[in-house]
Parts: C-alpha cells; sequence; structure tokens
C-alpha cells in the first residue's frame, strides 16, 4: 500500500500511529488483521446470542433448547434461529404455538423442572 491510504487508514489512531509512516504501516496492518478475524467471530457471537433467546423462551413453557429444536426438525418446521428468536422476544404467542408443535412432535420434550435456589443471608 501506498503512503497516502496507509495514513488514510490510520486516520483517528492515537499518537505516532497516525502520522509515522512505519508505526503506521504495522498498526494498520495489525487493524485490518482484527477486523478480518472480527467480522467472522461477530457471526458465532449473533448465533450464540440467538440460542441463548431461543432457550429462554422455551424454558418458560417447560422445554429445553436442544428438545425444542429436535422438536421442530422432526416436523420439518425450517425457522431459522434468528427469525426463532425474534418470535420469542417479540411473538410470545406465535412461539407458544410453535413450543407445543415440538412438544407433540417429540415426546422427550418433557416439562423442564428448575430446582428452587437456595437464598443465603
Amino acid at each position: 500500500m501506498n503512503k497516502d491510504k496507509i495514513f488514510k487508514l490510520a486516520k483517528g489512531f492515537r499518537g505516532r500511529a497516525k502520522n509515522c509512516i512505519r508505526i503506521s504501516r504495522e498498526r494498520v496492518e495489525k487493524a485490518l488483521q482484527y477486523a478480518y478475524r472480527d467480522r467472522r467471530n461477530k457471526k458465532r457471537d449473533m448465533r450464540s446470542l440467538w440460542i441463548q433467546r431461543i432457550n429462554a423462551g422455551t424454558r418458560q413453557h417447560g422445554v429445553n433448547y436442544g428438545n425444542f429444536m429436535h422438536g421442530l426438525t422432526k416436523e420439518n418446521i425450517q425457522l431459522n434461529r434468528k427469525v426463532l428468536s425474534e418470535l420469542s422476544m417479540h411473538e410470545p404467542y406465535s412461539f407458544k404455538a410453535l413450543v407445543s408443535i415440538s412438544q407433540k412432535a417429540f415426546p422427550g420434550n418433557k416439562n423442564v423442572v428448575i430446582p428452587p435456589r437456595k437464598v443465603t443471608m
């Protein structure tokens, strides 16, 4: 990369990283590596968030996440995790219908009993 392009990418960096070419080149290369890595990590983090939201929604109805997803696949309901997450947050009645379909499809969907917490004082 030429000098102008590096300085353009280094705009906003602290110290000599924004105006000294050697330091700037190193910082820009490292920043591009972080950007490349984190574009992939962002997808991973979002999927994890969707799964947590679905799990929270299903546990309100007495089913855990794995059994819920297994029941949906047995019924050939092909909704992705992003859509299921949105349904669990914004459309609780629609999500309840999906949970009941999943429970009928997979008899292993027994009510999940959450043991009471011990309160220590």
